[in-house]
């Protein structure tokens, strides 16, 4: 566990480039106290101790405004930036390297028992507000875009957005944490543009044509 907690401030050190210090990371940022509580709680939490465990979860959120059940399966390096509003449910299931922006959701959806919540695998970065239910998977290496409400499942190294979210594609497999999750593809917005082209072509057509019959 306290291996966790080094392994957390270095995750803060990495990816915000307004901290300091580690001594800054560890008294200044309620993304980090949040972690730090849901390990503790977590702790509890697998020795049986139910009630201690949602307590200390529940100081957490009362000083951090984010939510984290300490039933909840969290990797390595963890990073929350902000952090408030943030909602991690019972059975959710974190890898390594994630990062969540925050007014972000991992919850149920009301209706699912037993595994209710979304398992997010490694390097995956959520951006602000973004709402993933139901007991689905985020792939490696993914991106969902702010505001992007998820419902099924996204591949590894694609990014999703919009509402409901869509899924785009990618190239490649990224080799670094790419926090960038707002200058995103829009698959919906991409066909639209295809469809306007494809409309305009079909007017100047039928133009073409009418001024020919005119001139016949």
């Amino acid at each position: 566990m306290f291996k966790n907690f080094n392994e957390d401030i270095s995750a803060v050190m990495e990816r915000d480039p307004a901290v300091k210090s580690k001594l800054e990371a560890l008294l200044c940022y309620p993304g980090l106290h949040a972690i730090i509580f849901y390990r503790i709680s977590h702790f509890f939490y697998k020795k049986g101790a139910f009630l201690t465990a949602r307590l200390i979860s529940q100081i957490g959120r009362f000083f951090t405004g984010v939510e984290i059940h300490p039933g909840a399966v969290i990797g390595k390096r963890l990073f929350i930036d902000h952090g408030m509003g943030i909602v991690i449910g019972e059975t959710t299931e974190i890898g390594d390297d994630v990062t969540l922006y925050q007014g972000v959701t991992l919850g149920g959806t009301g209706k699912d028992k037993g595994k209710r919540h979304p398992t997010i695998h490694n390097n995956v970065t959520i951006g602000s507000g973004a709402k993933i239910l139901g007991p689905i998977t985020v792939g490696k290496n993914a991106k969902i875009g702010a505001g992007a409400v998820v419902l099924r499942c996204v591949p590894p190294n694609t990014t999703a957005v919009g509402v409901p979210a869509h899924t785009t594609k990618k190239d490649n497999e990224l080799l670094r944490i790419d926090l960038n999750h707002t200058d995103l593809p829009d698959p919906v917005e991409a066909r639209i543009k295809e469809l306007e082209e494809r409309i305009k072509s079909l007017e100047e057509t039928l133009r073409f044509s009418d001024d020919l019959k005119e001139t016949c």
